[in-house]
C-alpha cells in the first residue's frame, strides 16, 4: 500500500450507532470507509449528516441475513478495484419481544442468521482479500458485547438466560423450524441474540488459530463499553429504551456515547497498539477518563476449543460453503 492510497476498511451496519460513529472516526483517521449496509439511501443521507466527507466513503448494499446478498457484496467489492486492509463486522439485530421466531429466506432464526452466520460467510469470502493486501497491518474485527461474556459484570445478569449453545443440537439438526435456538431449546430471542454473539467471540478465535500465523491477520474483537442509546434498542420495550441509557449514566457508570463507541471501533481497527491478534478488547464496565483498553477475559464457553471448532464446521453447512 502506498503511503498516499488511503487504508480501505469495510464496516457492516454502518448507517447507525457505533458502525456510523465507527465509519465517521475512520474517515477522520485518514481512511477510506465502505459502509456494508441494507438502506442505501438512508446512510447516504446519515453519512452527510454526520459530516463524512464527500471522497471519504462508499456505500455498497449488504444484507447479512439474506446469504446470496452476502455473497453479492463480495464480487461488488471486488469488481470495484479497492484493496481490502480491515473488516470490521459490527452490524447486529436484537429482537427481544418478539414471541415466535423471524427467520431468513434460509429458514434459519433472524438474529443468529444476521449477527453470526452472515459474518461467518462474509469473512471465510473475504479472507482471501485480506490476504492479498499490501498493508503490513491487516485486520478483522468483530464487535463483541458485554451480555454474551459471563466472566464480566455486566455478563453476569440472566434476564432472559445466560449465553449457553449446549452441545449445539439445533445446528446439529439443521437449524430450521421448529428449531429456533442453537442449544436447540425453546425459542428465547434475548437469548438467541446473547448465544449469536458468542458465536462471534469463538468466530474471531478459531479465524485466530486456523490463519494468524499463515496470514499474519490480526484477528480480534471487543466492547466499547454500554452504548445505552444506540439503535440496537430500537425493538425493546420503550420504558427500557427511555431507563436504561439513565441507569447506565446514573447508577452503574458504565455508559458510552455512540461518538465515543465509534472512535473505539476506529482503534481497534487501525491505531497502533491494537495489533495482537486473538484479543479481546475492552475498556472495562465502569468508565473511566482516559482509561486504556486491556485484554479482556472471555467465558469459559467462548475459550471453549473444540466447540469453536464444532460451530465453525456446522456454520459452514448452514451457510453453504461445506
Amino acid at each position: 500500500m502506498s503511503q498516499d492510497q488511503p487504508r480501505t476498511v469495510i464496516v457492516t451496519g454502518a448507517s447507525s450507532g457505533v458502525g456510523l460513529y465507527g465509519a465517521k472516526a475512520l474517515a477522520d483517521r485518514g481512511c477510506h470507509v465502505v459502509m456494508a449496509c441494507r438502506d442505501l439511501p438512508k446512510t447516504e443521507r446519515v453519512a452527510k449528516e454526520i459530516g463524512m466527507p464527500d471522497g471519504s466513503y462508499t456505500i455498497m448494499k449488504l444484507d447479512l441475513a439474506d446469504f446470496d446478498s452476502v455473497r453479492q457484496f463480495v464480487t461488488d467489492f471486488r469488481a470495484s478495484g479497492k484493496q481490502l486492509d480491515t473488516l470490521v463486522c459490527n452490524a447486529a439485530v436484537y429482537m427481544p419481544q418478539l414471541k415466535e421466531p423471524q427467520r431468513n429466506k434460509d429458514g434459519y432464526e433472524l438474529s443468529v442468521a444476521t449477527n453470526h452466520l452472515g459474518h461467518f460467510l462474509l469473512c471465510q469470502l473475504m479472507l482471501e482479500d485480506l490476504e492479498k493486501s499490501s498493508a503490513t497491518d491487516k485486520r478483522l474485527v468483530i464487535l463483541g458485547t458485554v451480555t454474551a461474556n459471563p466472566k464480566e459484570v455486566g455478563g453476569k445478569i440472566p434476564i432472559p438466560a445466560p449465553p449457553n449453545l449446549g452441545n449445539l443440537d439445533g445446528m446439529e439438526a439443521g437449524f430450521k423450524a421448529p428449531v429456533a435456538m442453537i442449544d436447540g431449546q425453546k425459542f428465547k430471542p434475548g437469548k438467541a441474540y446473547k448465544d449469536s454473539k458468542l458465536c462471534n467471540m469463538l468466530t474471531m478465535r478459531e479465524l485466530h488459530r486456523r490463519f494468524y500465523a499463515g496470514t499474519g491477520i490480526t484477528f480480534n474483537s471487543f466492547y466499547p463499553g454500554c452504548v445505552a442509546d444506540t439503535p440496537l434498542f430500537r425493538n425493546a420495550p420503550k420504558f427500557f429504551q427511555v431507563l436504561f441509557p439513565l441507569f447506565q449514566k446514573n447508577i452503574t457508570g458504565g455508559y458510552v456515547s455512540q461518538e465515543t463507541a465509534g472512535d473505539r471501533l476506529a482503534a481497534v481497527a487501525v491505531d497502533p497498539g491494537f495489533d495482537k491478534s486473538g484479543v479481546y478488547w475492552s475498556w472495562g464496565n465502569r468508565q473511566k477518563e482516559g482509561r486504556e483498553a486491556f485484554d479482556q477475559e472471555v467465558s469459559d464457553e467462548a475459550m471453549d476449543a473444540n466447540k469453536a471448532v464444532r460451530m465453525w464446521e456446522l456454520s459452514e453447512k448452514l451457510v453453504g460453503l461445506a
